[in-house]
């Protein structure tokens, strides 16, 4: 029988920018969370972004693939707030009557809010118990499916405008980076069109789009490995913002017990090289 696949859709939460966070980026060499990503609130968290994601502290670049946008998250996300914003921007300096009002940057602008100045999303198929035994190249496939991904999720949130996508080959499951920004349009007040999180994405939202998501992930999946395979069932819970608290060790967890596994597939192997038959 084919085996299930578990499927996760986790939007970066501002709770990941607790004390606890900190402590664990801190202790990780790129100085981001690893499984947990964080909002993004100004340019240097986008800046940590961009390290993590493109893997500028290793130069491991091999074992990443850039699907969307540039090898520069930080450029990309600022020619998104060119293209969405600035029209924008224009026409309301133009009802300005005093200089002070107008808006010379909206990104600076944005930058020096409460709000995220971006979004990111991380998704992945299977786990490592699935992917643990698969080769380079069946791993590798998973770019036709993430590309699928993009497609699917530009169709399905046309708001959230994507300015990277990154997938992650050199962790237990392969697994994809998207940042965007997430577009409000229509507004009364300030811009007509503005960066808007919490409007775009809410509790109801997100269930919506996260079905929508795994369905889509799964047909592709079966239409590039040529296979007939279904997906476990939905997780309570996992499609709001996910908490550093919840998730921050569970990789080097999974990867620890890996690393004893073949450890002690490693001894008994050796053990049984040791024993010496004796004939009765």
């Amino acid at each position: 029988m084919e085996q299930e696949l578990a499927y996760s859709f986790h939007l970066g939460s501002d709770k990941n920018k607790s004390k606890l966070a900190k402590k664990v980026a801190k202790e990780n060499v790129s100085g981001t969370t690893s499984l947990s990503n964080n909002a993004i609130q100004n340019a240097k968290d986008l800046s940590d972004v961009n390290k993590h994601n493109l893997r500028d502290y290793d130069n491991q670049t091999e074992l990443i693939r850039t699907i969307y946008g540039t090898s520069d998250i930080v450029n990309d996300v600022k020619q998104v707030y060119l293209d969405e914003f600035e029209q924008a921007r224009i026409e309301y300096n133009n009802k300005q009557t005093r200089n002070d009002r107008k808006i010379k940057d909206y990104f600076k602008k944005v930058c020096e809010s409460q709000n995220d100045i971006a979004c990111e999303i991380v998704i992945e198929l299977g786990d490592m118990d699935f992917w643990n035994n698969k080769d380079e190249r069946c791993r590798f496939k998973m770019v036709d499916v993430y590309n699928e991904q993009v497609k699917d999720l530009i169709k399905i949130v046309p708001d959230f405008k994507i300015a990277n996508a990154t997938i992650h080959f050199d962790e237990t499951s392969p697994h994809m980076h998207i940042v965007g920004i997430p577009v409000t349009q229509n507004c009364t007040r300030g811009m007509k069109k503005q960066v808007g999180k919490s409007k775009l994405f809410t509790k109801t939202s997100l269930t919506e789009i996260q079905d929508k998501m795994r369905n889509a992930c799964i047909k592709s999946y079966n239409k590039f490995y040529e296979v007939n395979t279904r997906l476990k069932e939905k997780q309570k819970g996992r499609n709001q913002d996910i908490n550093v608290n919840e998730m921050d060790n569970y990789r080097e967890i999974k990867k620890q017990l890996v690393k004893k596994e073949q450890k002690l597939k490693k001894l008994i192997l050796k053990l049984k090289n040791l024993i010496i038959p004796v004939k009765i």
